[in-house]
């Protein structure tokens, strides 16, 4: 059970950050020009180092430090299936899009597949899918405040629940809103320090607590998990029948392909000066995420070890509670001056990670709406000024959404959430990104049906998967009309993306503009006449 102590500690380090944030958001207000390049790009005048680091924050979110814990700490071995995912997702980044990605856009995925297509299709059918895909990520932040805070308070009513994710909403437009690219870097940069920290200390005690023997953790780990041996074999949650598997399959696909179609991870290469400082970003930010994907493995079979999965399911469902739960135990135990300490930073650190990637997920959707939707849906004269002020108020409607969707999502793990983000990212973005980047022959039309064929595809099979309705953990589980039997749909929807792209380009009336495309090809390979 939390205590007072806990929670008078963990508020005042929560008010802690939120000050220092604000206080950075205000004093680069004061030190800005209303371009859209200072809004969206921060100036482009971040370091490698600096961007890595940013790059981090903005990944390592709430799914990562409470959901993926949370799911090992559950289901053992198939757990870790996301850390893999997310970790091996980065060589897709750095291999294939980091540096053709910032040497062919300016301030979004549109921009990238623009540059030898018609624009205005172009723009309508990323920038809706980029807001798409943003908002169920902020759908997954949301929850894990939620969850974050329901444990801090002891689990008392759904008031502090509803009341904490609006709050977090409230937040991230005013950083958005008033500070830009450049206070939401300076945030991702002070969370990702605090993460690193906070999952270092952790990851030494419980390492302590079994003299650093792994065999000893992994051991009692599967012991108090219930499952006995299966703990650490595959087939816990994604075994037995052949939608299981095929469910796995299709979330390592999601996981692996989604983040090169992430629009606030392909955000940040147009923070940096050059190309090279854009791969150089990548370099750093793999580096900080290995390691921290690494640790997660560790937290989860420790608190599967320490607390057990009975009492982490107790707490919270789906597992999101697993690391305070964690933390409160390695500092002594409840009602102790150690754990209460441990438990408020991991809580205020958690909180942190979840304020910083909800801010650069704003932003970027937000940019969607502004630079990609706005303008080519209204010709108005053009002025950056309007731009940017249609970036704000488009950061405050989705918030709003976010808000609404985080509440009726409360119940489901973070990290599954993202899963389904990620899914949809693989599926409309991805596509279009890869062909217009690589394809010679690729179209307007084939840019167009690629979205849109990998987009529509994808959210209809979330609404009518067990996800929403059908089983006891849906977002309506009195309901069914689910039709779909897997909880991921990249599997499916991933490759009609592709197919649909090949098959707008094939039967595109019109032929493919091949100076637009040697233009854009020596663009992306030199950097030449990049923004």
């Amino acid at each position: 059970m939390v205590t007072g102590d806990h929670q008078t500690l963990a508020l005042l380090l929560f008010s802690a950050f939120v000050a220092v944030t604000l206080a950075i958001t205000t004093w680069v207000s004061r030190n800005r020009h209303g371009s859209a390049e200072e809004f969206y790009a921060g100036g482009r005048l971040f370091s490698p180092m600096e961007n890595g680091f940013a790059i981090a924050g903005d990944y390592m979110s709430a799914a990562s430090f409470l959901g993926i814990s949370g799911l090992i700490a559950l289901y053992g071995y198939d757990g870790m299936l996301y850390s893999v995912g997310f970790l091996v997702a980065w060589l897709v980044v750095l291999l294939l899009v980091a540096e053709l990605v910032r040497n062919c856009g300016r301030f979004t995925l549109a921009d990238v597949v623009a540059a030898r297509m018609a624009e205005r299709p172009v723009r309508i059918a990323a920038g809706t899918s980029s807001v798409a895909v943003s908002v169920l990520y902020l759908v997954a932040q949301m929850v894990g405040a939620g969850s974050l805070v329901a444990l801090l308070l002891g689990g008392t009513g759904e008031a502090a629940r509803t009341w904490t994710v609006v709050g977090v909403g409230a937040l991230m437009v005013i950083y958005v809103s008033l500070g830009g690219m450049r206070a939401t870097t300076w945030i991702q940069i002070v969370k990702a320090v605090l993460l690193m920290a906070g999952t270092v200390t952790l990851t030494v005690l419980v390492l302590i607590r079994f003299h650093g023997d792994v065999n000893s953790l992994l051991n009692t780990a599967a012991e108090r998990s219930g499952h006995g041996t299966a703990f650490l074999g595959p087939g816990l949650r994604y075994g037995g029948d052949w939608t299981a598997r095929l469910d796995f399959i299709s979330l390592g696909l999601a996981l692996v392909l989604g983040t090169a179609g992430l629009p606030h991870i392909l955000s940040r290469f147009y923070t940096v000066p050059t190309a090279r400082a854009a791969r150089r970003s990548v370099v750093w930010s793999i580096g900080l995420i290995g390691g921290f994907y690494l640790m997660t493995i560790v937290l989860g079979f420790g608190a599967a070890a320490i607390i057990g999965s009975a009492e982490v399911r107790a707490s919270n469902a789906s597992g999101n509670t697993a690391v305070p739960l964690l933390a409160l135990d390695l500092g002594g135990g409840a009602g102790s001056t150690g754990g209460t300490v441990l438990f408020a930073v991991v809580a205020a650190v958690a909180f942190a990670t979840i304020l910083a990637v909800v801010a650069g997920i704003t932003l970027a959707s937000s940019a969607s709406v502004a630079h990609d939707l706005y303008a080519s849906l209204r010709r108005s004269g053009g002025k950056q000024y309007s731009e940017v002020t249609v970036a704000r108020v488009a950061a405050a409607v989705i918030g709003a959404v976010a808000i609404g969707l985080g509440l009726l999502a409360r119940d489901l793990n973070v990290a599954f959430l993202v899963g389904l983000a990620f899914a949809v990212a693989a599926s409309a973005n991805l596509p279009v990104l890869l062909y217009s980047l690589f394809w010679r022959r690729f179209t307007t039309r084939g840019a167009v049906w690629s979205v849109y064929g990998g987009l529509v595809p994808a959210v209809l099979l979330v609404v009518f998967s067990p996800v929403v309705s059908g089983s006891p953990e849906a977002l309506f589980p009195g309901m069914d009309f689910h039709v779909f039997p897997l909880q991921n749909p990249g599997v499916v929807s991933i490759p009609l993306g592709f197919l649909a792209g090949w098959l707008g380009t094939v039967t595109s009336p019109e032929p493919p503009d091949e100076a637009r495309h040697a233009e854009t090809e020596v663009r992306a390979l030199t950097g030449a006449g990049a923004a």
